[in-house]
């Protein structure tokens, strides 16, 4: 789970996997007490056909809220994609990377846990996304992009 950085609409928000393969919206008046969900993504792509997830906290940006993700694909294979949902409205899916941000490389194919990368959050810093990642679950990286190439990425 994760809680967005701000209130929407007076009320907290937060993403959460109800189901072990999507990704769901949760609101809260309580940040204690989350009874309402509703599903906002579901696996699209191939290098994410087992299951989704969010991974951190939604960024805030000037074009909605950044969502770094998680996608598992054919034979356990872990990527990082992104999504972008409006600002107001985060119910609302605006944009979505249809190919990973981050894929194992030759490198992040063998340790602990093969063929994985993922991350817990990242930021933004003049104009650029840095993310931390484990790569195989043995040792880490960043990688940084530019926020704008991210965006334009999107479909």
């Amino acid at each position: 789970m994760a809680i967005f950085p701000r209130k929407i609409n007076g009320r907290f928000a937060m993403l959460s996997r109800q189901n072990n393969e999507s990704i769901f919206l949760m609101y809260s008046d309580n940040v204690h007490f989350w009874n309402e969900h509703t599903l906002l993504l579901s696996p699209a792509s191939p290098w994410e056909l087992v299951q989704i997830g969010n991974c951190g906290s939604p960024i805030e940006t000037h074009a909605g809220w950044l969502v770094l993700s998680h996608g598992v694909g054919p034979v356990r294979k872990y990527c990082i994609g992104a999504f972008l949902l409006d600002r107001d409205d985060p119910s609302k899916v605006i944009g979505r990377l249809r190919e990973p941000l981050l894929k194992p490389d030759q490198e992040e194919r063998e340790g602990y846990v093969p063929n994985v990368v993922y991350t817990c959050g990242a930021l933004l810093r003049n104009g650029q996304l840095i993310i931390p990642y484990g790569m195989a679950d043995y040792a880490t990286r960043f990688a940084t992009v530019p926020l704008d190439e991210v965006l334009a990425a999107m479909t």
